[in-house]
């Protein structure tokens, strides 16, 4: 990213000299870089500010673009604020919402998702991996469904990319956001895949001005970031087979320590299929905002999602999953990446338990 900082300027919307068609030759490189690890077209990829600004041009953009086609939408309460924000914010515009249950261990129920498909839904929204509880949806099934229904499929896999193979075309899915810094990229960059082709999707931009993008999004682009991201997307290709595993393994011996040490826990999502980095524990007769605060500095870990913690809620997601209110108290996020280290899952795990024990101790009656 260094040198288009500090050494080339050029625009790569412009094309009249030199530097601009420099600039788009690395844009296009870039496109090609993510297209090669979601195995899609360079052509299908709209670089966004991050996820939040892609879930925003796929949801809101496809609406507006087909709201004459049906104003149905399916999907669950365990999404990503973004996405449902996005989809309050439509319900206002007249989007009817139908939310799929989920399960204390976060799946959904695919006989409900083809109860809820009508003849005017227009598309179904749900995220590939959570970001809170790992679990991971049927993506295959729900876009055999989708693509038998006729109905668009959107997804969120913002927290899976990087982590596991994601094939959007090998699963139906018709549009899919994804951000940088999930997968060691830099902050403030994402994209959104786009389909063109069985189907091709048309949508409305939501940010207008210069027609960038082919119109679907106005304003000169991060370069920089945009370089930064297609390098992680291919660093990540090369190195996510490892990665998984070795991820896979600490989480795995994470819980299994846990368990020796500590009575009365449950791992959220379990046996539900999860993404390989994120365990959701839950100690029972703690309080999880309490053990966060007390286990600070010596590990960073959250009760929530960061974009709720921010707005000074609690987790939404255990919430909609239906888990009694001591567990849903008690749950602390722990998650792992590329630089965790065996010893630093062992520290943690004494960390945890020092703290539940003295927790313990001074709530127990006397």
């Amino acid at each position: 990213m260094e040198p288009f900082f500090t050494e080339h300027f050029g625009n790569p919307s412009s094309s009249q000299h030199t530097y601009a068609r420099f600039a788009k030759e690395q844009l296009d490189r870039a496109a090609g870089q993510i297209a090669e690890l979601l195995l899609v077209y360079p052509s299908e990829i709209i670089f966004t500010s991050g996820a939040t600004e892609a879930v925003n041009l796929g949801i809101k953009g496809c609406f507006d673009a087909y709201k004459k086609r049906g104003k149905h939408i399916v999907s669950a309460k365990t999404e990503h604020r973004a996405v449902l924000d996005c989809l309050e914010y439509l319900e206002k515009q007249g989007a009817e919402i139908s939310w799929l249950d989920c399960g204390e261990n976060g799946e959904i129920d695919l006989n409900q998702l083809l109860d809820f498909i009508r003849t005017d839904t227009l598309m179904v929204c749900l995220m590939w991996g959570n970001n809170e509880t790992g679990a991971i949806h049927p993506i295959r099934k729900i876009g055999e469904i989708c693509a038998e229904s006729g109905v668009l499929f959107f997804t969120d896999a913002t927290q899976a990319i990087g982590k596991m193979p994601i094939l959007p075309k090998e699963n139906n899915v018709s549009m899919l956001a994804l951000s940088g810094h999930k997968f060691y990229g830099p902050k403030g960059i994402g994209a959104l895949y786009l389909s063109s082709g069985n189907p091709r999707i048309k949508l409305s931009p939501i940010i207008h001005g210069g027609g960038q993008q082919m119109g679907l999004r106005g304003g000169t682009v991060n370069l920089p970031g945009i370089v930064g991201l297609g390098k992680a997307a291919e660093l990540a290709r090369i190195g996510m087979k490892v990665e998984s595993s070795k991820l896979l393994q600490l989480k795995e011996q994470f819980e299994k320590d846990l368990k020796s040490k500590i009575e009365d826990l449950r791992v959220l999502s379990e046996p539900v299929s999860r993404l390989p980095h994120i365990s959701n524990v839950a100690f029972k007769g703690v309080s999880s905002t309490e053990l966060v605060e007390k286990m600070s500095p010596e590990l960073a870990v959250s009760n929530a999602s960061s974009c709720t913690t921010g707005r000074g809620r609690k987790s939404h997601v255990l919430k909609a999953m239906n888990l009694d209110r001591e567990w849903r108290d008690a749950a602390v996020r722990f998650s792992f990446g590329k630089y965790t280290t065996a010893d630093e899952v062992d520290r943690a795990v004494e960390t945890v338990s020092k703290w539940i024990d003295h927790l313990n101790n001074i709530n127990s009656p006397l």
